[in-house]
């Protein structure tokens, strides 16, 4: 398996700043009510697109303020059997009331069968083109960091600048070692570097 990076070969910054990610974000608002949810579900909860293309209205608790998603990383229990993890991540409430409102979760979850189906019923190659969509819209640089990965990293930089401890970063994101969750506090001190950068500049 390899190393998770933050960085590719030739260095170039593989995760959106946080300019990035509100410029995103205001972008997402702009877009139809699917297309919306869906990025701004990567964007609070740091998701990979196959993990997103998983929730259901079952797995969103609107009162508790959770979004409970299934780690697709392949597991295995102490008997080497697959193991099934879930972990759950809180959200802004104003996101889940746009949630409920566009997908009608509360409605849904009253149907075993409704709260069963997926909320977002497309393939991950459709997922990459409407996220990359939306990042050319809010003019990301067309580099490594456009894609949902730089998205995924970019809310594991922003939790960690955002003094959140490691281990609930570790939790939300589902890395299986704190010490891959580790990578975003290194980052966070280049991020400080570019910023005396620019003052010093």
């Amino acid at each position: 398996m390899s190393e998770m990076r933050l960085h590719d070969p030739a260095g170039n910054r593989l995760y959106l700043n946080a300019e990035e990610r509100a410029a995103f974000l205001a972008a997402a608002r702009r877009q139809p009510a699917r297309d919306r949810t869906l990025c701004e579900t990567l964007h609070w909860t740091g998701c990979r697109p196959s993990e997103l293309l998983e929730i259901t209205p079952a797995r969103i608790d609107l009162s508790g303020g959770t979004i409970a998603i299934r780690s697709l990383k392949k597991r295995k229990d102490a008997t080497g059997q697959p193991k099934i993890v879930f972990r759950t991540v809180p959200v802004p409430p104003e996101f889940l009331d746009t949630l409920n409102t566009a997908h009608g979760v509360r409605e849904a979850q009253k149907s075993r069968r409704k709260a069963a189906a997926p909320i977002w019923n497309l393939s991950r190659v459709r997922v990459w083109q409407i996220v990359k969509r939306v990042m050319i819209e809010a003019r990301i640089p067309d580099a490594p960091h456009r894609s949902p990965k730089g998205l995924r990293h970019g809310f594991g930089i922003n939790a960690t600048v955002n003094a959140v401890p490691l281990h609930m970063v570790q939790k939300w994101m589902g890395h299986a070692q704190l010490s891959t969750t580790a990578i975003y506090a290194d980052a966070v001190g280049k991020e400080e570097q570019d910023i005396a950068a620019r003052m010093w500049g």
